[in-house]
Order: structure tokens, then C-alpha cells, then sequence
């Protein structure tokens, strides 16, 4: 395993300001990523009191569930004595998700052992799962590649009601289907029959969604002690009460002040990353599993499509008594990850780094601080084949990430143009021509009423001579269909649909071709947080 960092050619204007000492961007944040910043951060928390032992005995009766590690152990009996947190967050999409679940929490880890060591104080890493997100055509696939072509696996039950992950039961034909598909795909190693019953066996143990997303991940990372807590665990919830409560209690002026906030953010020159109103309530009332965005109407929390009104005493009343029927959004669950966790830095990527951009005021209303925000380990994975493959076809990988390699092999395929048969072909079409234009004189000249008749004729043959040459071309192509396939290969699996791979493969893909250590050696890289980007050759 070979480590190579670049400064990288794939830029976001916030990720890339918020690297920038002197942008405007860091007025909208409470920290800089920094030593300093670390050291001032540990003081606060320092001064404030938590429900540490609460909180662990909580995550502990949620790891319980699904296998508890030694090193987990250890790190709750610390947060149980007053640890800090660094912690980020993940949807609970099929085989992890994208592989940017997986980079997050190593980054995650990865800062939480920094720290520990900057600091000399208890660090611990711990993963928040969104359960509660209910937008299920968002985890219920994934992409794996086939003959350089980028192929979409999905899982396939559907369902017309928004229920959350951690309430959608999965079919276990089905889940088990899509699997053995992806699997296939992959292509067999001598790591696929061992991989794939692991798969299959935590599959098997799984009711939901999120279950499968927790033994994969708790899989994965036993080995580093990762604490994971779903959102909607429902003693997670009861914990939450009095938190929930401050939400709906100071819920216009954090409406007002996330408003603003984001109109000052466009003005700065960025998108708007919530389009927010002073009308949302960034809460959902939850009501057999499904969720229903409120919304502030006068002096009431309302949905239509739910029928749902509640006055404010009311909402509060549902807080206190029956917290499992209230979900956050994007808004609110990083207020409530701060009144709940004593966390040091919360770690996410570009499009968490735009919402959160919006936040300081709400966190300011509720008078909390923003966290340091750590924006997560960018990474791609290059397996041995493609790294041979641009050594080949004399490329570098950051000439993928530029589009230089697909314009190699739109050249390559250029230069098979035969051109003696496009001459050939062209020639015939025009003799034709001229034999269609003199049938045409004669027709006209001895009064025959077949003009029409003889155009599309010729139209006819032109389309026969069209399709001749796209055939034979073809034929031509297919010759070196193993050269083009190669360039293919490089493209999707570095650069798939001109983005970073973490978007769409799972790390299975890898997994199937370097072995089951791959995250823990990973871990051993000497990778940290920054503005760089890391080429992994596996």
C-alpha cells in the first residue's frame, strides 16, 4: 500500500476558501481548523457539565446489539469518566454506503488519536448514523463497474411512504439478490467467497436498513474501538427530551437566524445550501415510521399532507413525554449532536461544510458554540490493475482528474478511423448519386409521375450505405475493443461520471480485491486531515 498526496485539481470554492487562512469564509464558522483552535475548544468543553454516564450507557445498550469490541469498551468507560468526542455522521446506505462513509470515519478516528496525543486527554471516535433520514432512494443502491462501464445495483423494494431507515423493514430475498449481484459484478478473488458470506450473514441478521449499515461498519472497525449510536434509538431519544424542548422553545429565533445567516452566505458569494425560510421548524413529527417535515404557521407546527397541528404547548408536551415522534433535519441535528455529546470537532465533508455555514446563529440562540468543523479525509483508491494500466497508457492519475485521459482515448479511437473505407463508401454514395439524378432527368423528360416514388428510394439507400459504414466501423473498433476498454477501466473506476469514485462505489469493490484488512491498514497510513488529497495504490 502506497500513500502519494496532491494538492487536488477537483475544487469547491467553500471547502477551498475554508483551507485559505484570509478568506471571508471563516467569519460564518467559531474556529479555524487549527492547533489553536484545538486547545481553545478543549477549554470550553472543559467548563461545561455533560451526562457522560448517561450518554455511555446509552451507546453501550445500542453497540450491545450488534457486538461490543474491547477497544469500544475502553473508549466508553472514558467518555463514562468525561471524554471528549470527535465525531461525523453517515446516512445508513446498503454495503455502507459510498466510500465516503468509510473516509469519514477514518477520518474520524484518525483525529480522535491526533488529538488525544496533541491534548493528553481523553479523545474518543464515535459515528453518528441517520437513522432517521427518510429519503431511501438515496441508500437502497450502489455502483459497481463492469467491462469499464460504470452499472448501477439497486435493491429492489420500494416504498411510497418516507419512512426512515431505521423503520424500513428490509425483504431478505431481495437484499440477498442484490448482493449476490454486486458480487458478481466485482468478479471473482480469493477473497470473494469468504467476503461475500460475511456479507450475506450480517444481511441475514438484519431487520432494517440501518441494522445492516451498523454490522457492516461495526465490522469494519472493531479492531478501533468506532462508537456508533443510530439517531432514533429509542433510549437515545428519551435522553434527548430536554433538548428537544429548547428546539421547539427557541425554534422561530433559530428559524430567523439560519435565514439570515444563509442570505449572508449568497452575498458572499456561495450557494445557498438549505434555502431557508423563517416559517421552517427544522423538526419532523414522526407517526408509524414515517416522517413529516413541520412547518410554523402563526402560533401553531403544522403539516398538511399529515393533518398535523399542534400549538407550542402542545409540541413541548409530545418533547417531553414522547420524544421518539420528533426527528431533526439538517438545522437542528447538529444543535442537538452539541447538547448531547461533548464533541471536540465534528467531522464532514463539502456539502455538510455549506449547511453548517449557516448555523452559527443557531447555535448562538441556544448560547452553544459551534465546534471546530474538520472537513474529512479526501481519498482515492487505485487497485494494482489500473495503476498498470497508466503506466501503459503513460498517464497520471491527476491526468484523469483533467479529463486527459478521456481525451487520449477519444484520439485512440479517432486514429482507427479507417480512412480508405469512409473514401470507398463515399464514392459510392456519390456515384449513386449521379445515377438517381440522371433517372430523375430521364423520368422528368419523358413525363413519368415518380418523383417521389425514386426520392425515397435513394433516401433508402443512403440509410443502407450509413449503416454499412457505421457496421463496418464498428467491426474495426471491436478489434481494439481491449485497448479501449482499458482507458474505460482507468476512467470509471478513478473518475466514474467525471467525479471522485467516494461518490458511488462501496468499499466492498476493494475490499474483493485487497482483502478484509483493508481498513485497518488504512488506518495505518500516515494520513491526517487536510487540504490535500490522498492517492491510496492498494
Amino acid at each position: 500500500m502506497q500513500l502519494e498526496q496532491i494538492h487536488s485539481p477537483v475544487t469547491n470554492k467553500l471547502l477551498e476558501d475554508y483551507w485559505s487562512e484570509r478568506a471571508n469564509i471563516h467569519s460564518f464558522f467559531e474556529y479555524k481548523y487549527n492547533v489553536e483552535s484545538f486547545e481553545k475548544r478543549i477549554e470550553y468543553l472543559k467548563n461545561r457539565s455533560y451526562r457522560s454516564k448517561e450518554l455511555a450507557q446509552v451507546i453501550r445498550s445500542y453497540m450491545e446489539q450488534y457486538g461490543l469490541s474491547q477497544k469500544a469498551n475502553h473508549y466508553l468507560n472514558e467518555l463514562e469518566q468525561g471524554a471528549v468526542v470527535v465525531v461525523g455522521g453517515q446516512q445508513a446506505g446498503l454495503l455502507t454506503g459510498p466510500l465516503y462513509s468509510v473516509h469519514k470515519a477514518i477520518s474520524v478516528i484518525l483525529l480522535a488519536e491526533q488529538q488525544r496525543k496533541a491534548l493528553n486527554t481523553p479523545v474518543v471516535p464515535m459515528f453518528w448514523i441517520a437513522g432517521e433520514d427518510h429519503d431511501i432512494e438515496e441508500i437502497n443502491h450502489t455502483y459497481t463497474m463492469v467491462n469499464g462501464e460504470l452499472k448501477k445495483r439497486g435493491y429492489s423494494e420500494r416504498s411510497k411512504l418516507k419512512k426512515m431507515a431505521s423503520t424500513t423493514e428490509l425483504n431478505g430475498e431481495a437484499l440477498e439478490q442484490f448482493i449476490v449481484n454486486v458480487f458478481k459484478d466485482f468478479g471473482e478473488t480469493q477473497y470473494t467467497e469468504d467476503l461475500l458470506k460475511n456479507v450475506l450473514r450480517h444481511a441475514n441478521d438484519s431487520k432494517t436498513f440501518t441494522d445492516f449499515f451498523t454490522l457492516l461498519m461495526n465490522d469494519l472497525f472493531e479492531k478501533h474501538g468506532l462508537l456508533m449510536l443510530d439517531a432514533t434509538f429509542e433510549p437515545f431519544r428519551q435522553y434527548e427530551k430536554m433538548y428537544f424542548a429548547q428546539l421547539v422553545e427557541q425554534n422561530e429565533q433559530i428559524a430567523k437566524g439560519v435565514f439570515a445567516q444563509e442570505q449572508k452566505l449568497a452575498q458572499a458569494g456561495y450557494p445557498k445550501p438549505i434555502e431557508a425560510t423563517v416559517q421552517n421548524a427544522n423538526l419532523f413529527y414522526i407517526r408509524e415510521g414515517e416522517r413529516f417535515l413541520l412547518e410554523r404557521q402563526k402560533d401553531f407546527f403544522k403539516n398538511s399532507a399529515a393533518s398535523v397541528k399542534f400549538s407550542k404547548e402542545e409540541l413541548l408536551a409530545i418533547a417531553s413525554e414522547s420524544p421518539q415522534s420528533l426527528s431533526n433535519n439538517v438545522v437542528t441535528r447538529p444543535l442537538m449532536q452539541e447538547m448531547a455529546l461533548p464533541v471536540l470537532a465534528f467531522v464532514g465533508g463539502p456539502g455538510e461544510l455549506a449547511y453548517w455555514a449557516t448555523l452559527k446563529p443557531a447555535f448562538e440562540t441556544l448560547q452553544l458554540q459551534m465546534p471546530i468543523f474538520a472537513p474529512r479525509l479526501s481519498v482515492t483508491l487505485v487497485t494494482r490493475q489500473v495503476e498498470t494500466l497508466l503506466k501503459q497508457k503513460e498517464l497520471s492519475i491527476t491526468d484523469v482528474f483533467t479529463n486527459k485521459s478521456e481525451q487520449k482515448m477519444k484520439e485512440f479511437v479517432e486514429s482507427l478511423k479507417d480512412d480508405r473505407l469512409n473514401i470507398s463508401i463515399e464514392q459510392m454514395k456519390m456515384q449513386l448519386q449521379r445515377q438517381y439524378e440522371e433517372l430523375t432527368d430521364y423520368l422528368r423528360t419523358e413525363n413519368y409521375q415518380g418523383e417521389d416514388l425514386l426520392e425515397k428510394n435513394k433516401n433508402y439507400h443512403e440509410r443502407q450505405f450509413d449503416y454499412l459504414k457505421t457496421k463496418l466501423e464498428k467491426q474495426n473498433i471491436d478489434k481494439h475493443e481491449t485497448e479501449i476498454r482499458h482507458y474505460k477501466t482507468i476512467q470509471a473506476l478513478l473518475y466514474p461520471n467525471n467525479q471522485y469514485q467516494e461518490r458511488f462505489y462501496n468499499p466492498y469493490l476493494f475490499l474483493n480485491t485487497y482483502g478484509e484488512t483493508l481498513v485497518d491498514d488504512l488506518l495505518e497510513l500516515p494520513m491526517s486531515i487536510s487540504d490535500q488529497h490522498h492517492l491510496i495504490v492498494l
